[in-house]
């Protein structure tokens, strides 16, 4: 299953040891239908190598995953668990590549690489351009 909506909250990242190994797990709420009067909220665990750590809220996400149901004690517990998180640009639009949500004005020491026919100093310091 798969479903588009936006991120409000990142919930602390889980960590354990079982028979199996050691094991990660962190939970995101997504917003469904945040248009609507009353929009729906859904808890998506993501497991291990499927924890991505550079979302932030506010993101849109669209996440495949699988619904599972499992007794335990006579309860039923039912978990979405995701296989594949990736952001889009906005509802209903392609995924963003993870390249393009880079900020490269956040590199500084990679200045010279983003901008290399630049110089350091700014063109309107020189008079010559700007003659007034």
């Amino acid at each position: 299953m798969e479903v588009t909506g936006r991120l409000i909250q990142i919930l602390p990242l889980q960590s354990g040891e079982s028979k199996n190994g050691v094991w990660k797990k962190q939970d995101i709420i997504l917003e469904l239908n945040s248009d609507a009067a009353y929009p729906k909220k859904l808890c998506v665990s993501m497991w291990n190598d499927k924890i991505i750590s550079d979302i932030m809220e506010g993101s849109i996400l669209k996440v495949s995953f699988e619904i599972e149901s499992r007794e335990y004690n006579n309860k039923w517990y039912t978990n979405i668990k995701a296989w594949k998180v990736e952001e889009v640009s906005e509802l209903g639009q392609t995924p963003v590549p993870k390249d393009a949500k880079k900020d490269f004005f956040l590199d500084a020491p990679d200045k010279e690489k983003n901008f290399p026919h630049f110089d350091s100093d700014l063109p309107f310091d020189n008079e010559e351009i700007m003659p007034f």
